[in-house]
């Protein structure tokens, strides 16, 4: 087995200069792609370490992304991705780092990976690690919310990959002694729309700064936004484009239904959806952090294996939750916004949309989370009286009317008495917390 060992090499073949110009070329797009291919890792030109790797990862053959990215990125071309969530992109940066680490080792930190949340960055870093493990690939995740010291020790054992957030890669930047992107030969930018939308610009701009010209550069965005566009043109140097999907655009295996009901029964309809859909995997999405914990509360109280994931919990609960949803231990997951885009989700059979988002790209970002590579998968969204403006815009958006799921109130209201004692009981539980 080919393992990889340290050698002095500052730059390697097929890295190019990445000094910013402002006459790039306009970069080259394939046409528009869906989710699976028949292609293999080996047709593609990944080397027999990495071939096996896939094989462990049951990754039997490419995604769109990977299929179009991959015979580019191993060359050595920068690449911009335009893929949502679900398509692949991982691997579609990760094979052609590891690739190119394998073939010309670097003595100290050879890759960069930027990524705007830190669930998502813990979730890179187990991609990492697992396409790494059999050639020595050491990578650390260096994200807010974990203590400081023990990411710079680790930093100091020279990590062949470091995934990262700006914010607190910029820290250690300043911070930590001995620390530098000096031999950095690979840079990934991921879900850059998202972290430029979330004020990254100036941290980006300062990290730019601190890297080598001689680099290749992975640029992801679900979006092209007059930010990222400019952000292109800071970081990358001809750069071969590939967009997997289009605007306002859901998989065509997703089954997508509305459910019409009374605003003071919707946690009861809620309770009856689960109760329905009992044993498969469901995601649920609330508007606010205090919702969705208030019912995560009720739902177990009625017995059922749900946690949940919001912007106000730590970070150790946070990963707890996603453990225990991705290892199928909890079956149901209820969440804010922040787990609707970016988060590696084990397949999700039901998506609900207990309130509807305010806009359409969330809608699509929230039911990406189901009918992926290839397989099917129900979205269901809860419309009150008080949501019907909001569920006509979003129907203009899709371009089609969704099917009514049907249900008979009586059997539905059959919970009431249950569901309204669990609902004292979380909100006794939340105001005690």
């Amino acid at each position: 087995m080919t393992s990889l060992s340290h050698q002095d090499e500052s730059d390697g073949d097929n890295v190019q200069s990445n000094k910013p110009q402002e006459d790039l070329e306009e970069p080259k797009e394939t046409e528009p792609l869906g989710i699976l291919t028949e292609q293999s890792f080996k047709s593609l030109g990944a080397c027999e370490t990495l071939q096996e790797a896939c094989d462990r990862l049951e990754w039997k053959t490419a995604t769109r992304i990977q299929a179009s990215v991959l015979p580019e990125a191993f060359e050595g071309r920068d690449i911009i991705g335009l893929a949502e969530t679900g398509s692949g992109k991982t691997g579609a940066f990760c094979l052609p780092i590891l690739q190119g680490l394998l073939r010309k080792p670097v003595k100290g930190t050879a890759a960069l990976i930027l990524t705007p949340t830190r669930e998502l960055a813990f979730q890179i870093l187990q991609v990492v690690q697992g396409l790494g493990q059999a050639m020595g690939a050491t990578a650390v995740c260096v994200v807010g919310g974990v203590d400081r010291t023990s990411q710079a020790i680790a930093l100091g054992r020279n990590p062949h990959v470091v995934i990262a957030t700006p914010g607190r890669l910029l820290d250690h930047l300043k911070d930590t002694k001995g620390f530098n992107l000096n031999k950095v030969r690979y840079l990934v930018l991921d879900e850059a729309d998202r972290m430029l939308s979330m004020d990254f610009e100036e941290e980006l701009h300062q990290i730019l700064d601190n890297m080598p010209e001689q680099r290749q550069t992975l640029l992801f965005s679900a979006t092209m936004t007059t930010q990222v566009a400019k952000l292109e043109r800071a970081s990358l140097k001809d750069p071969v484009k590939v967009q997997v999907s289009t605007k306002f655009q859901t998989p065509k295996q997703l089954l997508q239904s509305y459910l019409f009901i009374p605003a003071k029964y919707k946690d009861c309809y809620l309770t009856y959806l689960i109760n329905e859909h009992a044993g498969q995997s469901i995601l649920v999405f609330g508007a606010t952090c205090n919702n969705v914990q208030r019912l995560a509360l009720m739902l177990r109280n009625l017995g059922f294996p749900a946690v949940c994931l919001h912007g106000q919990m730590d970070q150790s609960k946070r990963l707890g939750a996603l453990q225990k949803f991705s290892s199928g231990d909890r079956t149901i997951l209820l969440c804010t916004d922040v787990a609707s885009r970016g988060l590696d989700l084990p397949q999700v059979d039901l998506v609900i949309n207990f309130d509807l988002p305010g806009h359409g790209k969330e809608y699509i970002h929230r039911v990406g989370r189901t009918a992926r590579a290839g397989k099917s998968g129900r979205a269901i969204a809860m419309v009150t009286q008080y949501d019907v403006e909001v569920y006509q815009r979003l129907e203009a958006l899709l371009g089609k009317k969704l099917d009514e799921w049907k249900t008979d109130e009586k059997t539905v209201l059959v919970l009431l008495e249950r569901v309204s004692d669990a609902q004292r009981m979380a909100t006794r539980e939340l105001k005690e917390q």
